[in-house]
């Protein structure tokens, strides 16, 4: 046994020997190797070291809120200036839709707003005429009281005269009938006075029924006006055309979706894991890489979403169950570029983030 343990040793010294010679003949790969794993080495710390000042995901997208331009009047295409992927700014005319029953609307509703204003003028100018033959009873009301009073005295002095013998019996005579006279013109301007006040509250009926036609007639105007601007659809923001379905001849419908127009301006969504967010912070710097270009943009962290991406789905997970599994959730995060890029980017495109959060 103890010779057979002296000849391992032998032999393993012999073999130890020989890698060393073959070491001390290759002094230069030796050399070569051993700077290839200190550099190994310093490498894999610098980039440890450095690695912890980013954080990025490749869950990320460019986001935007692209309008659906949809028709609000029912009519014949005319004019479709626009054509696909063409970018447009605010104010200009999209789609075009056939006018001219919708101008004539708005002249039948001008025609009957004018008749409806004449049928309130014509009952103003009645009722200040009324008005008018009022003041004119009440003048004669006025004038009828002071003939009575007076034709009253008259009868009582007359009367007076007779009985004491100073007059005749005839002028006392007259004086009565003068009295009843006077007493019955005056109820009569009182009666003419009556007259007039209902007529003219008739009068005020009948406008006020004419200023209502009016103003039913101002809506209807208001509507036909609404609809013969509703026949051109203009550019809301500055934005990009697609899904353009519109030709000229077609007979297009109320809310038909003619095309969708894409907003110049877009964004970053990227989803973090939750994991991630406690280094993330609001205004923190972000450099976003676009797969299709090959090119990076500076940007900054905007805001985050207020829950995860499968809390708002259209099935949200339920969790309170006997086999529930804990998944590490991604929270929508909104990255914004610091100037727009000079590049065609539209929803859905794949980005890279990477956030500076050290």
């Amino acid at each position: 046994m103890d010779e057979d343990a002296g000849e391992a040793a032998k032999t393993a010294h012999l073999k130890d020997e020989g890698v060393l010679a073959k070491l001390r003949a290759h002094p230069i790969g030796v050399a070569g190797v051993a700077v290839v794993v200190v550099a190994g080495v310093i490498g894999s710390m610098l980039w440890y070291l450095n690695s912890r000042h980013y954080t990025s995901t490749d869950d990320a997208f460019i986001d935007g809120r692209p309008i659906s331009i949809n028709l609000e009047v029912t009519g014949n295409i005319v004019l479709v200036p626009v054509t696909d992927n063409q970018i447009v700014k605010v104010g200009d005319l999209l789609v075009q839709i056939d006018d001219r029953d919708y101008r004539a609307a708005v002249d039948l509703a001008q025609a009957q707003m004018e008749q409806a204003q004449a049928n309130v003028d014509n009952f103003s100018a009645q009722v200040y005429e009324q008005e008018s033959q009022i003041a004119q009873a009440e003048a004669q009301v006025i004038q009828a009281q002071a003939t009575l009073d007076f034709s009253k005295q008259q009868n009582t002095r007359f009367q007076d005269l007779v009985e004491n013998g100073a007059g005749t019996v005839q002028r006392a005579q007259q004086a009565t009938s003068e009295f009843r006279a006077t007493t019955a013109a005056l109820a009569t301007a009182q009666a003419a006075k009556t007259v007039a006040e209902r007529q003219i509250n008739v009068l005020k009926a009948q406008r006020k029924n004419a200023q209502a036609r009016f103003g039913q007639a101002q809506a209807q105007k208001a509507i036909a006006d609404a609809n013969l601007t509703r026949t051109k659809l203009y550019a809301t923001t500055d934005g990009r055309v697609t899904r353009l379905t519109a030709t000229v001849g077609q007979l297009a419908t109320q809310a038909q979706g003619v095309m969708i127009l894409v907003p110049l301006d877009v964004w970053v969504t990227a989803n973090f894991k939750e994991t991630q967010l406690a280094d993330i912070k609001v205004g923190q710097p972000v450099d976003i890489a676009i797969d299709a270009f090959g090119r990076s943009f500076p940007g900054h962290i905007e805001s985050f979403q207020s829950g995860s991406g499968t809390a708002f789905s259209l099935l949200p997970a339920q969790n309170a169950t006997g086999n529930y599994v804990k998944i590490v959730q991604r929270i929508p995060v909104k990255i914004t570029f610091d100037q727009r890029p000079d590049l065609q980017l539209g929803p859905g495109m794949s980005v890279i983030p990477r956030v500076t959060i050290r």
